[in-house]
């Protein structure tokens, strides 16, 4: 049995102990022997999924972030020349181009194994309103695997892939995660581009990561994340935002707003959470959960079910009969609503936004079960709409209100089924929420998923401030000789990419080492591969102080128009230097040496 987990696949890609062709080999032979629990809609060939291994043998490990790592996508997010379904037939179209986040994570390094099965166009946290077949909870095939990203969650609990993309809108990201024991990203809304996803509700829709851990998580996010031009609804996130590490505050409801719908186990391991976050530094303040309640109620019992149908007018005037009955009932109810409800529906969310808002004064995150309960899918089908919007509770409010959220596995119930939590905090806190999340999952459960396999121990230290990201272009750069200087400080790499085309580059006189010096011209540039890297706070202080001139920090604009600090030469450093604009890159100069 293969480890999936990102670090362990990629230590064992970097030593030589492990190849992405054997990898690979064991992830579909695991598939082809799995329990039938309709995870899938479309599995790539063989064929089509070595194809992916061949391209990665040009390249080294150390040269991708995601090298080699077996994924899966929802399949209301489109894989180039592969099926979309959105979990209807009858919809289904094949696209020329993948996702801007599927584009992201195959240039990467990662490959992808098949579209996963949903609840029909994102309408749902059951997992059951699919043609495709209700898929099963990985623990207990008679449960629900929650939805609407089912076949992504379970895919991920099951150890069949090592992470998967899912949707989130109002909790279809989460609860899936939280019935599986395993981590839920949902990010700020923006944050990860959704060009090229089936929309659901797009002006909340985002796309969530599905990991085995919080570091698992992180790794993704480091890549899939980023501000896209071609989508309207993207945006550049503040991720500076500061909350105190040492003693942070987090939020509680009121015991008499906390819903468990009888589950008297469900009630009992979220106060254990509340207590193993207290264990970990936090200050425990109990907060007015009403306002959150409300806005949840909102979003489904608001106009906001005709921004579903606007997603899908044509299709369901012209073929009602091809959706699933509940689908149909719910979407279609959106056609009735006129445009002064939405207008309402707006001035009442902006009064509970600004409510809700006054409450991070008080509170760094929140904490909420991320469901109240779990039902079995017999139960499901018998109240279709009660019982899905029951798992709504604690998830609906989330994008209303422009927060970051992740579940977090917590416990389990006396019958094996996993409890879990969800840790809220307003955008741009996602590294945040997964760094605390870390150290709440290791405390909660000792294994991931339903594999016997050990939590790790959280490597980032409990924090919400943002570490600063730094543009590197020459020695420090991976595998290169001065790329300790960020590693032994705890820095990570966040993404291999390029500048804007508006640089000249330069090979400094002296040495050893020999620098770079990377210039901003007026005219005559050209775009230089770097890499991004995340240094603590705390650290990169001493990183720039052993600096030497004519090198200093400054801002570098990026490919995709974004600025970050990163090396830069002041002009006079280029006299009698070597100009190397042509190679494009400082590994390219390395090779020729």
């Amino acid at each position: 049995m293969i480890d999936l987990q990102i670090s362990n696949l990629l230590a064992g890609y970097s030593n030589g102990t492990l190849q992405v062709g054997e990898v690979i080999d064991h992830v579909l032979k695991q598939i082809d022997s799995a329990e039938e629990r309709h995870v899938w809609i479309t599995r790539l060939s063989r064929e089509q999924v070595m194809s992916y291994v061949q391209a990665l043998e040009q390249r080294l490990p150390n040269d991708l972030p995601l090298y080699g790592i077996p994924f899966a996508i929802k399949d209301n997010i489109d894989l180039a020349n592969v099926q979309t379904t959105a979990g209807s037939e009858a919809y289904a179209y094949t696209p020329t181009h993948s996702a801007t986040v599927v584009e992201k994570l195959i240039a990467a390094g990662a490959i992808p194994i098949g579209k996963t099965n949903l609840d029909q166009f994102a309408t749902g946290l059951v997992g059951v309103r699919s043609p495709y077949g209700a898929c099963r909870n990985s623990f207990d095939p008679k449960f629900i695997s929650g939805g609407s990203s089912s076949g992504s969650a379970v895919a991920v609990a099951s150890g069949l892939v090592s992470f998967a993309l899912g949707t989130d809108t109002a909790g279809s990201g989460r609860v899936p995660a939280a019935f599986n024991n395993i981590v839920g990203l949902k990010p700020s809304c923006g944050l990860l581009s959704t060009r090229g996803v089936v929309p659901a509700c797009r002006s909340l829709d985002a796309v969530s990561i599905f990991a085995l851990s919080a570091a698992d998580a992180e790794c993704v996010l480091n890549v899939a994340e980023g501000f896209d031009e071609s989508d309207p609804f993207s945006r550049q996130i503040d991720k500076t935002k500061d909350v105190p590490s040492a003693s942070f505050r987090f939020g509680v409801p009121r015991p008499d707003q906390l819903e468990f719908f009888g589950d008297d186990e469900y009630r009992a391991l979220f106060d254990r959470s509340v207590a193993r976050l207290t264990d970990l530094g936090g200050v425990a303040v109990t907060i007015d959960f009403a306002p959150f309640l409300e806005t949840a109620r909102l979003l489904y019992e608001g106009p906001w079910v005709a921004e579903r149908y606007a997603a899908i007018a044509s299709f369901i005037e012209q073929q009602p009969e091809s959706l699933h009955p509940v689908t149909r009932k719910i979407i279609g109810a959106g056609a009735d609503l006129k445009a002064i409800d939405a207008f309402r529906a707006q001035y009442n969310l902006k009064e509970l936004q600004r409510k809700t808002a006054a409450v991070w004064r008080d509170i760094d995150v929140l904490i909420t079960p991320t469901a109240g309960t779990i039902y079995r899918i017999d139960e499901v089908e018998a109240e279709p709409i009660r019982l899905n919007s029951n798992l709504g509770c604690y998830t609906n409010f989330v994008n209303l209100l422009d927060f970051s959220g992740v579940a977090i596995p917590a416990g389990f119930r006396r019958d094996g089924l996993p409890f879990g939590v969800t840790l809220v905090a307003p955008a741009g806190c996602d590294r945040a929420l997964l760094h605390l999340g870390a150290k709440l999952h290791h405390a909660s459960v000792k294994t991931l998923g339903a594999l016997d396999v050990p939590v790790p121990a959280p490597t980032q230290t409990t924090t919400f401030k943002s570490d600063i990201r730094v543009v590197v272009c020459g020695a420090h750069l991976s595998g290169l000789p001065l790329n300790h200087q960020l590693t032994d400080r705890g820095a990570t790499l966040v993404e291999a990419t390029q500048t804007a085309s508006k640089y000249r580059f330069y090979a400094l006189p002296g040495g050893p080492p020999k620098r770079p010096g990377l210039v901003r011209v007026p005219s005559g540039g050209a775009a230089i591969a770097v890499e991004v890297w995340s240094v603590p706070h705390d650290q990169f202080g001493s990183f720039v102080a052993g600096i030497p001139a004519p090198l200093g920090i400054g801002k570098v604009e990026l490919a995709d128009g974004s600025q970050c600090s990163g090396f830069i030469c002041e002009g006079y450093g280029v006299n009698g230097a070597e100009d190397i604009t042509h190679l494009g890159s400082w590994r390219e100069y390395v090779k020729g040496r």
